[in-house]
């Protein structure tokens, strides 16, 4: 029988259907390393966004919907030089197992992806995903959470009220928690984040101080509308932290122009990009990766 290290993307519906238990097998005898490698520098393939129903990558609503593409785009991602590992939901991260692709790589589980894209209930963000005990227990290395506020939603409160205890389990484990805050608003009935350099100054004083202690607590903080506000802002906190890529519309270029010099910051330690390298409109996943790398 094929052993989990060496399915191919072809084999895992069969794996899975047959031998389930070649999930936690391979979990078990996964090569791990240090969340931070001599560079000190991280750089984090993002993939959680299908759990979350957010599947569009510009024009094509539905882009992340193949699973399988999905996949093979993930797999020449990891495999490039100082790429240091990935963030998705259970299933894909359980997938990248299945096909040995996480070895010697930070893997992050997503943890609450019970808010939606576009729902009603979008701010109530439910921990629907990874529990810091499934992270412990899986031999992961460290989990994210997303934090959206909106000063007009009630929902907004519960999912603040979770994510400190999360905060306060994630220490517990000795596990990293990577806390992406966002003040937002809703406009027509659509959710928009503010990127302006008071709301995320606001965003990032909330997050740093959730729980009990922050001796585990990162920060995944945007580059803020005007990247001339970052030096500023990034003073809000001395947490370590990466800068997420969001949706680029088009400007890549200009993406990685901002991503370089908010990282020349003292608290900025890295990357973690999804959907723009991994979808990037010349189809070139490995160059996208290596430019990107290439900012750090």
């Amino acid at each position: 029988m094929t052993s989990p290290a060496a399915a191919s993307v072809a084999d895992l519906v069969r794996l899975r259907a047959h031998r389930p238990e070649a999930i936690a097998e391979a979990a078990a005898v996964r090569r791990r390393r240090p969340l931070v490698g001599p560079t000190g520098r991280l750089m984090i393939i993002a993939a959680d966004h299908p759990a979350r129903g957010s599947l569009a990558v510009g024009d094509d609503g539905f882009a992340m919907a193949d699973r399988f593409g999905l996949l093979e785009r993930l797999c020449i991602a990891l495999s490039r030089p100082g790429v240091d590992g990935v963030l998705a939901g259970a299933d894909v991260l359980e997938d990248l197992l299945l096909l040995g692709a996480l070895e010697d790589k930070v893997v992050i589980g997503s943890m609450n992806r019970g808010g939606l894209a576009g729902a009603a209930y979008e701010l109530d963000d439910r921990f629907t995903g990874h529990r810091p005990i499934d992270l412990s227990q899986q031999g992961f290395d460290a989990g994210k959470l997303l934090l959206r506020i909106d000063y007009d939603d009630p929902g907004s409160l519960d999912t603040l009220h979770t994510a400190a205890r999360t905060v306060n389990a994630m220490a517990a484990h000795r596990l990293p928690v990577f806390i992406e805050p966002f003040l937002c608003h809703r406009t027509e009935g659509r959710l928009r984040t503010d990127l302006r350099a008071a709301a995320v100054t606001t965003s990032i004083a909330v997050a740093s101080g959730l729980g009990g202690t922050s001796a585990y607590t990162w920060l995944k903080v945007p580059v803020t509308e005007d990247p001339d506000d970052m030096a500023q802002v990034m003073r809000t906190s001395t947490l370590p932290a990466v800068l997420l890529g969001g949706e680029v519309k088009g400007d890549l270029d200009g993406a990685y122009e901002k991503w370089r010099r908010a990282l020349s910051l003292p608290t900025v330690r890295g990357l973690v990009v999804g959907r723009s390298l991994l979808y990037p409109r010349d189809g070139d996943v490995a160059g996208a990766v290596d430019t990107a790398v290439g900012l750090l």
